[in-house]
């Protein structure tokens, strides 16, 4: 079994459609506490970090495997928090950093809420000194599109994602930054790859529980 942590209930249709398509039979745990989210954006990511290990250690009881920390902005915290829960701990946009890091140097971050902006960059530039590979990263919020997110209207915010990432001409790669804007990939018209960290760090998730069973 293999626990998610989110801060938004949205993400939940997300990986249940990838995890049916993707690893058939995989039985999935939820655990949704916007409260972290809303307290990082106001206080920033460590000022949740007990709460955050607190929510992981939730998640990690009953049979479960391994725990995917499907938020970019406490995800760094959620590593951190790794040596203190009983099972491993996998933070969802790292796949996602490898990957954009070995696509080229020049790397486009967009996000929907700043708290998610220092972490992501962070992130990248840790991926980038253990491949050796140096890169330079930039980031923007996408105005809007996190208000149509909160408010449901999933589609309003994809449409502004991908209206942002048409917009981006000097880039090797475009990381979106957050699960909440992963539907744009399907709407936008760019040639720059364009990465998401639903389904790589579902993967990652998968393995990591399979590896602990």
């Amino acid at each position: 079994m293999l626990a998610l942590l989110h801060t938004s209930p949205l993400h939940i249709p997300v990986f249940d459609a990838l995890r049916d398509e993707d690893h058939p039979g995989l039985e999935l745990r939820h655990l949704v506490a916007p409260e972290l989210l809303a307290r990082a954006r106001r206080e920033g990511p460590e000022a949740v970090a007990p709460d955050v290990t607190a929510a992981l250690e939730r998640a990690a009881a009953d049979g479960v495997r391994a725990v995917l920390c499907t938020c970019s902005t406490i995800g760094e915290v959620a590593e951190q928090a790794a040596d203190t829960v009983r099972v491993p701990i996998v933070r969802g946009d790292r796949p996602m950093a490898t990957a954009a890091v070995t696509a080229g140097p020049r790397v486009a971050v967009l996000a929907t809420v700043e708290s998610t902006l220092a972490p992501t960059l962070a992130l990248l530039q840790d991926e980038a000194r253990r491949a050796d590979r140096p890169i330079r990263a930039r980031a923007q919020v996408v105005p809007h599109a996190w208000t149509h997110f909160e408010t449901g209207d999933i589609e309003g915010c994809a449409r502004l994602v991908a209206a942002a990432a048409d917009a981006v001409t000097d880039a090797d790669v475009i990381v979106l930054a957050q699960v909440s804007m992963t539907s744009a990939q399907q709407l936008t018209t760019t040639t720059v790859p364009i990465l998401s960290s639903p389904r790589p760090g579902l993967a990652a998730a998968a393995q990591t529980a399979r590896n602990n069973g």
